[in-house]
């Protein structure tokens, strides 16, 4: 039996808006975070103690992270191949650079030779040699439509078109590599990849480049005991017939408000030929929390902040207040009252939304259409906007002031010399 742990999508060096400088270590309480996240799972498999640490890509926001924060990310990694534990890491998209040309943040370790660890950076197998016995990884990077496909290829195919032909392409490889398998021998499939059935997170919005979806059948092989996946950051089994597991393992803290309900862990593996158990372990991931109120409709709109605000522990969380009023209310809210309700928060933001805003009426005369004076068109506007009408005369005049130096400038230069 062999133990692997299995993570992935570290994003060291992400989400730094959303902490603040510790003024002991100098460092942003984020970076912290996530080096205090990665550190769990590091004691985890030097506890154990685990035969192989697989990582599914994206260690950090992009492929040229500061050396600072490289350094956090080694510094933990390190401990593995003081504790003689094989690791492979994978290259994933926010690894490699925009061009999608190699993964530039990982490279160093094969670089330096350092003892035990594979980068994962091109579709091969590795064969590795654990305390308790032989193990094959497949490594799968990232695809980019270069990888497996000329400039002429692709030149004139829809992204749709582009897709189905890389996809082909990768069933080819992927093929080669599987015939050169010990049958006898633990396979483990590590991919970076977006699968046709995964639920999306704030990878969606994270994605340094067109990205491909691959179909599940293309991972659910016989040859395969386990499939490591990176690049979805919402922890999920897609193949809930376990034969074989295909597992996100998720990322290991939040990024953004988009994963605020959304456990973060890491997956311990106990492999053998044709069989994998697996369990999802939690970490504790800094707490994420919204608290959204609509106050427009409220006599007393502080009063009912308040209240919303009392019902949440927020201590040591990451807090953003988003409360929807009108324009004639805001002088009814106190600020002040409102940054010591928070103050209990690790970070906080508030933000007002003013009800007019949301849900502006279309205005008929404004249609694209329309040969309207453009002075014409922003009296139209000024008098749809209740809200403005404090500044509409000041905004007018604005307007005609700006109009005529256009007309000044369009003149002189039309004036021949």
């Amino acid at each position: 039996m062999i133990k692997i742990l299995h993570l992935s999508d570290i994003h060291m060096g992400s989400g730094f808006s959303h902490g603040r400088i510790n003024p002991v270590t100098g460092l942003n309480t984020r970076l912290e975070d996530f080096v205090n996240t990665l550190s769990l799972c590091i004691d985890r498999a030097i506890a154990d103690p685990v035969d192989l640490v697989i990582f599914g890509g994206d260690a950090f926001p992009d492929a040229t992270p500061p050396p600072y924060v490289q350094g956090a990310f080694a510094s933990q990694f390190r401990r593995l191949v003081d504790a003689n534990i094989p690791t492979v890491l994978l290259v994933g998209n926010h690894d490699q650079h925009s061009q999608g040309q190699g993964g530039a943040s990982l490279n160093i370790y094969r670089t330096l030779g350092v003892p035990g660890f594979i980068v994962g950076d091109t579709l091969t197998t590795h064969h590795i040699k654990t305390r308790n016995g032989k193990v094959q990884v497949i490594t799968l990077p990232w695809l980019t439509r270069s990888t497996l496909m000329t400039r002429q290829e692709t030149e004139g195919l829809s992204l749709a078109e582009v897709g189905q032909l890389l996809t082909e392409r990768l069933q080819v490889v992927l093929e080669a590599e599987i015939r050169r398998l010990d049958a006898d021998v633990p396979t483990v499939l590590l991919a970076h990849l977006m699968a046709d059935n995964a639920t999306l997170g704030a990878e969606r919005f994270l994605a340094v480049g067109k990205g491909f979806t691959l179909p599940l059948s293309l991972l659910t092989r016989p040859c395969f005991d386990y499939v490591a996946l990176g690049h979805v950051h919402q922890h999920q089994n897609l193949h809930k017939s376990n034969n074989p597991p295909v597992i996100y393992p998720g990322s290991i803290e939040r990024v953004d408000f988009s994963e605020e309900k959304e456990d973060k862990g890491y997956v311990m593996i106990e492999l053998e030929r044709l069989r994998a158990d697996w369990e999802f372990c939690p970490l504790p991931a800094r707490t994420f929390r919204t608290i959204e109120v609509d106050v427009s409709k409220a006599d007393d709109p502080q009063a009912v902040l308040m209240k919303a605000i009392a019902k949440h522990d927020l201590q040591d969380a990451v807090v953003r207040l988003i409360y929807k009023l009108r324009s004639e209310q805001l002088d009814l809210i106190d600020n002040s009252s409102l940054h010591t309700a928070l103050s209990s928060a690790h970070t906080y933001t508030i933000q007002p939304e003013l009800l007019s805003q949301l849900a502006r009426p279309r205005i008929p005369e404004l249609s694209a259409s329309s040969s309207i004076d453009p002075m014409e068109a922003l009296k139209t506007y000024l008098q749809n906007r209740e809200d403005l009408k404090d500044i509409a005369a000041s905004m007018l005049e604005a307007a005609h002031n700006l109009l005529a130096d256009e007309a000044e400038i369009w003149l002189e230069s039309a004036t021949p010399n």
